[in-house]
């Protein structure tokens, strides 16, 4: 950074620690919220060095920390791991920064392939007869017009357990909890089973949402090491000795953004180290689903100790925000009670419709055309992606693509979006303060895209990630 803006810097936090009230930490980040305030100090100025500052104005490294923390909870900085920190501007912030994005945040003119979402098909067609024939249902109607059981109707648990169903994992409807999509389960489970404060631990990178609602709820992550499949039991049971942690969120199938997929060993190692522990299991499979003999859950493996968080969003339609819990009978009516303060119960309307679906076949054909199109669309690009190193599995619907250096993956998500096309970058998915791997993560999911379009975007993908730095 330029030397005037350090010494400018260092003055006004020498003069708040001299006139300021409150802790050192508070009157350093008042006195650089005033420059900033003041046009002192420019938006997208970098700021000095923790240790630069810690020696100038004779304070320890951990009070110019605090004062930095405190400046991006008002939200007056960006801190960059292993860049640095710096004023905001508009449009300087990373999507870790936005936090968990909704699917309508970025305009319309770019293709978006940095989310999963699922791909539009004869849903519709589906909906509008099934609501025909519920339009001519009164009792089911009036049904739907009152409150039902905070878990849900037995009908609608038993199709949640239909739909959870896998080889010799079969849920039992009496343990499952119906919620208004997978990621109103996982705040359900956050809220009715851990605390404020509470150790999490999870992939070192791991789904977004997962890190807002934490955030949110004042829960502590703990990202740890992973492997090719996953995360690593030896990670799970150091951070186990080094930390009180409460419980393990992961995702065991088509890791999310890794597409890792878990042994039945592995499973088993994880379940037994969560045992000895004594750690509750948050295992998500909203991605699962799509895979075609997928292995058995952890919650076949710690079944005492396990909740399973499942939806219709990536196989069926995303909007129905149709999902389900499967957990020990002893943690049900917490689950439940967490339903009960969050929305009353899930929508009768949507789990009506979800529940015919899965009654009469239409669910699982649905789900085969889901996997056909994903199987379709990737065969369409993958050969765009020829002598690059990338990883993906039947029925994940992106490619978890290694950036080659001399590139950096916010280079290449940068020129991506030159060109209107959307990727994710690993930093959206990092817990903690780990290096961040440089990968890119590329999804063949767009409601918009017609081929052509799709094609293009991976051939420029394609193109930027083979170009010499």
């Amino acid at each position: 950074m330029a030397v005037k803006v350090s010494i400018a810097m260092v003055s006004m936090m020498r003069a708040g620690l001299a006139d300021g009230l409150g802790a050192k930490y508070q009157r350093l980040a008042e006195a650089v919220a005033a420059g900033i305030a003041q046009g002192l100090i420019e938006p997208g100025c970098k700021l000095p060095p923790h240790r630069l500052l810690s020696d100038s104005l004779g304070v320890t490294i951990g009070t110019v920390s605090r004062a930095y923390g405190e400046l991006e909870r008002l939200g007056l900085v960006v801190a960059r791991v292993g860049d640095g920190t710096y004023v905001r501007e508009q449009g300087m912030e990373r999507v870790r920064d936005q936090g968990f994005r909704n699917v309508g945040d970025e305009p319309r003119a770019c293709l978006d392939m940095s989310r999963n979402q699922h791909i539009p098909g004869q849903e519709t067609a589906s909906m509008a007869r099934t609501l025909q024939t519920l339009a001519g249902d009164r009792a089911a109607l009036q049904g739907m017009g009152g409150y039902t059981a905070d878990a849900g109707l037995l009908r609608y648990r038993m199709a949640g357990a239909q739909w959870m169903r896998h080889g010799a994992f079969v849920p039992d409807p009496a343990q499952v909890i119906c919620v208004n999509g997978g990621q109103h389960g996982l705040l359900c489970c956050l809220m009715g089973l851990l605390k404020a404060g509470d150790t999490l631990v999870t992939e070192h990178l791991t789904y977004p949402g997962l890190i807002s609602v934490a955030r949110m709820l004042g829960i502590k992550l703990l990202g740890l090491a992973m492997d090719e499949q996953g995360l690593l039991p030896q990670a799970l049971a150091e951070a186990c000795r080094m930390h009180r942690v409460a419980a393990l969120y992961c995702t065991a199938t088509l890791q999310n953004p890794s597409t890792a997929v878990m042994s039945a060993e592995r499973r088993e190692a994880i379940a037994r180290v969560c045992r000895e522990h004594n750690l509750l299991v948050l295992e998500d499979e909203a991605h699962g689903v799509l895979m075609a003999d997928r292995p058995l859950p952890l919650s076949h493996f710690a079944a005492e100790r396990s909740v399973l968080i499942s939806s219709l969003s990536k196989a069926l339609a995303a909007g129905l925000r149709v999902g389900y819990l499967h957990a020990p009978a002893a943690l049900v009516g917490r689950l439940a009670a967490a339903v009960r303060a969050t929305c009353w119960m899930a929508t009768p309307l949507s789990l009506e419709l979800a529940t015919a679906w899965i009654e009469q076949g239409v669910a699982a054909q649905l789900l085969q055309q889901q996997v056909a199109e994903i199987a379709r669309r990737k065969a369409l690009v993958e050969g765009q992606l020829s002598g690059l190193e990338y990883q993906t599995q039947p029925g994940c619907p992106h490619f978890w693509i290694k950036v080659p250096e001399p590139w950096r993956a916010s280079e290449v998500e940068a020129r991506l979006k030159e060109g209107n096309y959307l990727v994710a970058t690993a930093e959206a998915f990092a817990v903690g303060q780990a290096a961040v791997p440089q990968f890119i993560r590329a999804s063949v999911c767009n409601a918009s895209a017609d081929d052509a379009w799709l094609a293009e975007g991976f051939a420029l993908l394609g193109e930027v990630l083979r170009r010499p730095g």
